[in-house]
């Protein structure tokens, strides 16, 4: 059954194109290799693709405290037993356990997360039971309309295989937090639903291009808007979170505030000039905010909204290393994927019409409270 739900997907594909693949017989062929070629990487990477189950205590007014399961997927990463998997499978569980496709169960230990990246490293010990790791893929290689299969454990359905094409590279999507943005995140139109979290995202040579994370649905289950994240940042983030439990993001300490059409409306509705109408307007920092430090200025004067007060008055930035941003969401993902820890970024800012250039050093970003 799966050979023959595989082959309808690529003969359907092949048939629409079959004018420039040539005659009947050459698309068959084609049909043919393209299907053995799908059953080739789900047999060599299928083995690798584990089910998480987390363990959650629920505290209930009427029964007591009781325990809920929530499951995920995710995928070996090398031969000393860690596992990949996102961070919101295994958020806020006090247990763990990793299920391999032959159906051995393991208690695992969390060995570091990230929420920003919505990446975590699990370690189970599992012996010579332990299926060969999956290679990463190079995700800046790849091409929008490259075919992909997804693996994974959709609503508790082990070993399920979807397949379709990378529908978008460079997507910015949301992390675990409001403040948190993913970038490089990879779009897809592979079926992926609740349960495919963690898991990995293939290439047709079987190796790992993506970490499936989220979709965009307003019923919950796939509607082939699906995203990855990249596997350039598994490549940058998972060695730190085994060295030292967490990942090291690039910050430079600003609030801010978008400026577009909307909130440039607002402004004016309030008697607030702004020198420009796009980019960041800084309204405050952070405590030991480097970008503080080099000189940028926040609000020095506030406004009365009904019961808010508004700071205003602050620089705006409006490129960084000479690229222009427009939202904080854009200036975190050049940090997260251009910079490390200690570089210095120029920032350029328009301050009450005049437009300055300061250099700011990248600092870590503080532990939350």
């Amino acid at each position: 059954m799966k050979r023959i739900a595989v082959g309808i997907v690529w003969a359907a594909l092949l048939l629409v194109h079959a004018p420039v693949l040539g005659d009947t017989a050459d698309v068959t062929a084609e049909w043919a290799a393209l299907e053995e070629r799908v059953i080739a990487v789900y047999d060599a990477a299928g083995p690798a693709v584990v089910n998480v189950t987390g363990l959650t205590y629920v505290r209930n007014p009427f029964y007591g405290g009781t325990t809920e399961e929530g499951t995920g997927s995710g995928f070996v990463y090398d031969e000393v037993g860690h596992i990949v998997t996102n961070y919101h499978v295994i958020e806020g569980t006090y247990a763990q356990i990793v299920t391999l496709p032959s159906g051995e169960e393991y208690e695992a230990e969390i060995v570091g997360a990230d929420p920003g990246n919505d990446l975590a490293v699990l370690q189970i010990d599992a012996g010579s039971e332990l299926p060969a790791p999956l290679a990463l893929a190079d995700s800046d290689e790849l091409r929008v309309g490259q075919f992909v299969l997804a693996i994974g454990t959709p609503f508790g359905l082990e070993q399920t295989l979807t397949t379709g094409i990378v529908s978008a590279l460079g997507r910015v999507i949301q992390g675990t937090e409001d403040d948190e943005f993913i970038g490089e995140a990879i779009q897809t139109d592979a079926a992926i639903n609740p349960g495919n979290s963690g898991g990995p995202l293939l290439e047709l040579d079987g190796d790992v291009i993506g970490v499936n994370s989220q979709i965009l649905s307003t019923s919950g289950s796939s509607a082939g808007v699906g995203f990855a994240i990249s596997s350039n940042t598994v490549r940058r983030v998972v060695p730190q979170l085994i060295a030292n439990g967490t990942y090291a993001h690039p910050w430079i300490g600003i609030e801010g505030v978008d400026l577009n059409a909307y909130t440039v409306a607002a402004f004016e509705e309030i008697g607030a000039e702004l020198p420009t109408d796009e980019g960041i307007l800084i309204v405050g920092f952070d405590d030991d905010s480097p970008a503080e430090d080099a000189g940028l200025r926040g609000g020095n004067r506030t406004i009365r909204y009904g019961w808010y007060r508004i700071p205003v008055g602050g620089d705006v930035i409006t490129a960084v290393d000479g690229l222009t941003i427009t939202s904080t969401a854009e200036l975190t993902v050049y940090l997260e994927t251009e910079t490390t820890i200690g570089d210095t970024v120029e920032l350029t800012i328009n301050r009450n019409g005049t437009v300055l250039t300061l250099s700011v050093r990248v600092a870590e970003q503080p532990a939350s409270d």
